[in-house]
């Protein structure tokens, strides 16, 4: 037998060696099948069968398939909550405890996770990494870049079933359906009047403190709510005429 033909023969028993086919192959796809994680070299990709999305490890599957398959193994023992990754239940955690564990160093306000922190310093920093391709208006969070889209698209996916009135944001619909229900969660502390929306009980807050933020760049003048600042400009710009 020639040396060619060891070779040959040496290759074909690696090819079909059950353990190297072992390593490389897909996992078992259901939630008590994948229970143990292995280290792999930055060379190995798993493929998720039910997106086709490309994971790094075996460990990064099994939590990825949880997503398909909907179950949250790590349950928190305060509320119930339950989670796909253990470390989204330590972050969860600090609900509980009130640990704020991430300072920003500008400005010293605290955080439950550094994806937060993080986000918060762009605000000091100045960065918008999230650009619209539409208008080119920038945004500090992703989600935020998301919902201005939709003023593009024209998509309001959030529809009052009520009176069929739809919102781009699902949190003007809840502010919407209080119109409907009468509920007025929001109370002065002061004098006991009701509120539908948190801002409106701010800008009522006012009334009591005395404050007056938004003043008249032409005349100084000054009021306690913006929309009554934006009516008075229009003395100025000729839209209305003086009392």
């Amino acid at each position: 037998m020639s040396d060619l033909d060891v070779c040959r023969i040496k290759n074909e028993e690696e090819e079909t060696d059950p353990v190297k086919l072992e390593e490389t192959s897909i996992p078992e796809t259901t939630p008590n099948s994948i229970k143990t994680c292995f280290s792999k070299t930055a060379s190995k990709s798993f493929l998720c069968p039910h997106c086709e999305k490309v994971l790094g490890s075996k460990c990064s599957l099994a939590e990825h398939i949880r997503i398909h398959t909907g179950e949250r193994p790590h349950p928190c023992p305060h509320c119930g909550r339950c989670f796909i990754r253990k470390s989204r239940l330590t972050e969860h955690m600090t609900v509980h405890t009130g640990e704020r564990p991430f300072a920003c160093p500008q400005c010293e306000k605290s955080f439950r996770r550094g994806a937060m922190l993080k986000q918060h310093l762009r605000i000091h920093t100045g960065e918008r990494p999230y650009t619209c391709p539409q208008c080119e208006k920038s945004f500090i969070h992703e989600a935020n870049l998301r919902k201005h889209i939709k003023i593009h698209t024209g998509e309001r996916p959030y529809t009052c079933v009520q009176c069929g009135k739809s919102f781009i944001h699902k949190h003007k619909l809840d502010i919407h359906v209080r119109i409907h229900t009468g509920e007025r969660p929001y109370k002065c502390v002061q004098c006991g009047k009701t509120f539908n929306r948190q801002d409106k009980l701010a800008a009522h807050m006012r009334v009591h403190t005395g404050q007056y933020p938004y003043t008249c760049s032409q005349c100084e003048k000054s009021f306690a709510k913006k929309a009554t600042l934006k009516i008075h400009m229009k003395i100025h710009t000729g839209e209305v005429s003086r009392p």
